[in-house]
């Protein structure tokens, strides 16, 4: 294991969950002017964007290194954050989202498989357990600050969150290179066959790939975004979601423990259980508002889509047997986009006409996720 590696990582994940202006996330765009649906929409285009740099980032990242592009991924996300910092409207909003698009493409499968690589195969459930729980710590950190310091101060919490942008580059600057395993496969047509090749040998996967698309989107766009409205909806003031947030990010610190509960109830029970627990959270604030009730189930939503995510990023890394392994889980990542972009629209949609709407689609989507997870388990288990 390269230690050096995996501590540098787990701090800029800490740094990185430090968005001071999470718990009102969505306020702070719609007091600047943007909408419900067009906060959906720029999600939606950030998205288009995302797919078509996703592939062109995964063959560069095993050209240039997962450590270079980590670190030009990180330089424009601290970018970003200066330009969210100054936004006002649908264009500088937009402007932000395609900055943060570029990011997310880059580091798509390439954190992944340097914290893979830098871990090892035997160690990596319980590291990406460690690096998901570091970055709900930071989310931790910031909605206390927001709460107790800033005092619902938007626009500082904004610059804050620069500043921890800021550190979190330069804790990048001091990891090293770790062995990608290609260094003689430069012809980008010759890779992307190969990794097409590898992919049809997958099709299967793909219904994994659904389940967690579903799930992942579900928890985002519903604690991140709507949680905030089915809080309104509750009768709960803006300024005390400070400290409402605060619960939903203790329960994502649950990710550390993803491997233990793997081990006691196995993968497949596991996924299912997290799944049936997302979807009940969703149905539960479809028939209520009552803001215990919605805090609670926001809290439940998020520990149980916490808690997979290790176990979609192990299960990912264990499928790659092949080299160009950030190429092929950013081919992962394609396949999930393509499915994000129609969810934030739906979600939006949804929540345009009534906030419950989109509860009872989160549901659903749940339930989808379970249901394809359950054909794609069948399938390997024959």
């Amino acid at each position: 294991m390269n230690k050096k590696n995996v501590y540098l990582l787990y701090g800029v994940a800490l740094l990185q969950g430090m968005v001071f202006y999470a718990p009102i996330a969505t306020l702070y765009r719609q007091e600047r002017g943007v909408g419900i649906f067009e906060i959906t929409l720029i999600e939606s285009i950030s998205m288009v964007v995302s797919l078509a740099l996703e592939l062109p980032w995964g063959f560069l990242a095993e050209r240039i290194g997962y450590r270079r592009t980590l670190l030009i991924c990180n330089f424009f996300y601290f970018i970003s954050k200066i330009v969210f910092w100054q936004a006002a409207g649908f264009g500088m909003f937009l402007l932000e989202r395609l900055i943060l698009a570029v990011v997310i493409s880059g580091l798509s499968g390439c954190d992944s498989a340097f914290l893979y690589l830098s871990a090892g195969k035997a160690d990596s459930l319980r590291v990406f357990g460690i690096y998901s729980a570091m970055g709900s710590a930071g989310t931790l950190i910031a909605a206390t600050v927001f709460s107790l310091f800033l005092h619902g101060n938007s626009s500082l919490s904004a610059l804050f969150t620069v500043f921890s942008y800021g550190f979190s580059l330069l804790l990048t600057i001091f990891s090293t290179e770790v062995e990608n395993h290609v260094e003689n496969s430069h012809n980008f047509k010759k890779q992307a066959l190969e990794m097409l090749a590898v992919l049809k040998k997958q099709k299967r996967f793909f219904l994994f790939l659904l389940a967690a698309v579903l799930f992942a989107e579900c928890s985002h766009t519903i604690t991140g975004f709507l949680n905030q409205l089915q809080y309104l909806r509750g009768g709960i003031r803006p300024e005390t979601m400070g400290l409402l947030y605060i619960p939903a990010i203790v329960a994502e610190l649950f990710a550390a423990r993803s491997h233990r509960l793997v081990g006691r109830m196995g993968e497949g029970k596991a996924c299912t259980l997290l799944f049936l627990t997302g979807g009940a959270a969703c149905l539960a604030m479809f028939f209520s508002a009552n803001p215990v009730l919605s805090v609670g189930c926001v809290v439940l939503l998020r520990a149980a889509a916490a808690l997979f995510v290790p176990i979609q990023m192990e299960v990912e890394n264990r499928t790659v047997s092949d080299g160009n392994r950030a190429a092929v889980l950013s081919a992962y990542s394609v396949a999930m986009d393509v499915v994000s972009v129609g969810t934030n629209l739906l979600f939006g949609k949804a929540a345009q006409a009534d906030v419950a709407v989109s509860m009872l689609l989160g549901a659903g989507f749940c339930f989808a996720a379970l249901l394809s997870y359950g054909i794609w388990r069948r399938a390997e288990n024959r």
